[in-house]
């Protein structure tokens, strides 16, 4: 048995739709949300390099090292706010977020 396109597309589109459902059914906590947001940008790093191997085309792996690069940044920034947001606050419920307008 071969492994083609389908199938690693059928991989991405379930990462894609458990992400999705983690972001909308769980708004209460923030750790959740970037995990689900990590798994959305994985289903694009797999669909980036599935479809750069089908092609015969390096761009699709080169974006998906760009992806990385942001997802690293993404999640550095993201938890450095909730360290700081659980120092200041005590919880990191995202309900309380609106506190840190200013």
């Amino acid at each position: 048995m071969d492994i083609g396109l389908i199938h690693y597309l059928t991989v991405a589109a379930a990462l894609f739709t458990i992400g999705v459902f983690g972001i909308f059914v769980n708004r209460k906590n923030v750790i959740i949300i970037l995990m689900s947001i990590e798994l959305i940008l994985l289903a694009v790093n797999i669909n980036f390099v599935a479809f750069s191997t089908y092609l015969n085309d390096i761009s699709g792996q080169i974006m998906a090292m760009f992806v990385l690069t942001v997802a690293a940044a993404e999640a550095a920034v993201g938890l450095a706010i909730l360290v700081t947001f659980f120092r200041n606050r005590g919880d990191i419920a995202v309900d309380d977020a609106s506190v840190m307008k200013g």
